[in-house]
């Protein structure tokens, strides 16, 4: 090898260093690159993850709006023009949350979109809660097509016996003229309870039963409880001196009383009872608000008629041509008050509501009060249940002092006819406040307080229909009070033999006065001294 091979072969150390840089370089490069397609590719797959994360949150956006849609055409209570509405800026809603997915890569308005898709999901689905929950209690208030009668077991106060089993070798007082069915049954029941047949009197009043109990005659007596109010009326203290060891309900269908009117548009009445009891609405009671709402669609007005709950009236399919008080006839039934109603003013009562105390201080709670205006200052009594003093013109209420406020009688000049007057006071002051805006406030707790308590006969599509009108127009309404009149009397009633009782005499000038006020409303004519909605 010659020397100048040697030479070049020979590698100077700058060459040396040069060729340490290029394949530094070189292997800078490949890193570099690697670390861009490392990027690249945790990149795609954050895009893939981030674009199905999307997709997944669009879906359940999407399945929240159907449910939400159908919980609104279930509840069939909102205008169209708000359906409609509703309907288009949801679905834009969701094509805005899809295209934000699909459309951009994963930076802030991916983010947002996904932030603002669960955001709307939560909300349809919370409003999707409250629509089925809405439609689900009308439905539940609605239709009501059967009454309960409760039979009990009585004995005194100061008898051992807590059980049936304790009685079962007892003395029990019956009668069969009245609701003999019901206490046969109840016999029945009894028997096969025990598994022995019991002792039995017969008697022929529920009068002569109190007697037999109260004298000893008997241990116990088996009757509807729905008498108690009457055995109240007839012996002081009844309800103090006695005690019910032992119940049993009947179920029986209610006459269909309702009406295919169509309320939009044509005029209708509802016949509005309160019954004296706490708990199950559907439970037989003496009725002692007796009020028919006159209600005309088209010219917005409402008539309120109250009639006193002692008013001297016959009861049909009753009691045979006898008289009783009006608030006895609930005894039989919802149906049975207003045939009784229907006869007093000539008319036809289409449908019914029926309230009891529970009902009125729960609504009257959930609307936040009442403003009703009282004619006169006066001091309830504690029999009303409270005792508070009551200011002449306007008082806010709560459900118990409005619950106090109707049911004083005692203490307020004017007596039973005034009662039914402050009875409709506190009704109207009601409806101001439920076609108020100040309704939505506290929907939840009207829609709490009405279920279970509060049962019409109305069909779910009419009661639909009205709130939807309401909604839609939302007109001011007329209410304008009248009160049927009469004088006390003692007398005989149907429901109650053994003694006479207080009654009230119809004052016939008055109850035509209500009948004529009733056509007009009919008619549409406008009636005078009412009051008017917000």
């Amino acid at each position: 090898m010659s020397q100048q091979d040697k030479r070049s072969r020979r590698r100077r150390p700058s060459d040396e260093r040069n060729d340490v840089r290029r394949k530094k370089r070189h292997s800078n490069r490949k890193n570099t690159s690697d670390r861009h397609r490392r990027r690249r590719k945790v990149k795609k797959r954050e895009n893939k993850l981030s674009r199905t994360i999307g997709l997944v949150l669009a879906i359940v956006q999407l399945v929240a709006t159907g449910i939400f849609m159908a919980g609104i055409f279930k509840l069939n209570m909102l205008p169209t023009k708000y359906v409609v509405a509703a309907t288009v800026a949801l679905v834009l809603f969701w094509g805005i949350i899809l295209a934000s997915q699909f459309f951009f890569k994963k930076n802030a308005i991916t983010i947002t979109g996904k932030v603002f898709s669960i955001l709307i999901s939560i909300v349809l689905i919370f409003l999707s809660y409250y629509l089925f929950k809405v439609s689900g209690t009308v439905s539940q208030i609605s239709g009501g097509d059967y009454k309960v009668d409760k039979v009990v077991v009585a004995v005194m106060k100061d008898n051992s016996a807590e059980t049936l089993e304790d009685a079962k070798d007892y003395t029990f007082g019956v009668q069969y003229k009245m609701n003999g069915d019901q206490i046969k049954q109840t016999v029945q029941a009894i028997n096969e309870e025990l598994g022995t047949e019991i002792k039995t009197e017969e008697y022929d009043t529920l009068a002569e039963q109190a007697e037999a109990l109260h004298d000893g005659k008997v241990d116990a007596i088996i009757y509807n409880q729905g008498f108690t109010g009457v055995l109240e009326e007839a012996f002081e203290g009844y309800e103090d001196n006695t005690k019910v060891i032992y119940s049993h309900d009947i179920k029986t269908e209610i006459e269909d009383t309702s009406s295919d009117v169509e309320v939009k548009n044509d005029t209708f009445s509802v016949y509005i009872s309160g019954i004296d009891v706490y708990g199950a609405i559907e439970t037989n009671s003496r009725s002692d608000v007796n009020i028919i709402a006159e209600v005309n669609p088209t010219t917005h007005q409402i008539l309120l008629v109250t009639t006193p709950r002692d008013y001297y009236v016959e009861i049909p399919e009753v009691s045979g041509g006898q008289k009783d008080k009006l608030t006895h006839a609930g005894i039989y039934g919802v149906d049975k008050s207003m045939k009784t109603l229907e006869k007093l003013y000539d008319t036809n009562l289409d449908f019914y509501a029926r309230v009891n105390f529970t009902s009125l201080i729960t609504m009257v709670d959930a609307l936040g009060g009442v403003n009703v205006e009282s004619e006169y200052a006066f001091t309830t009594s504690e029999d009303s249940g409270l005792v508070m003093d009551v200011v002449q013109g306007t008082n806010h209420f709560n459900g118990k002092q409005a619950l106090a406020f109707s049911r004083e009688r005692q203490n307020v000049p004017g007596g039973d006819n005034q009662r039914g007057k402050d009875q409709q006071a506190v009704i109207t002051a009601m409806i101001k406040k439920m076609v108020s805006p100040a309704i939505l406030t506290g929907a939840n707790g009207i829609l709490n307080s009405v279920s279970g308590n509060v049962e019409t006969n109305m069909s779910e599509d009419q009661i639909q229909e009205l709130i939807k009108t309401q909604l839609s127009e939302n007109p001011q309404w007329t209410i304008t009070s009248m009160a049927a009149e009469g004088t006390g009397d003692t007398q005989y009633c149907y429901s109650y033999s053994g003694k006479p009782l207080y009654v009230m005499q119809p004052n016939q000038e008055s109850v035509d006065a209500i009948k004529e006020a009733m056509d007009k409303v009919e008619n549409g004519e406008t009636l005078e001294g009412g009051t008017t909605t917000e």
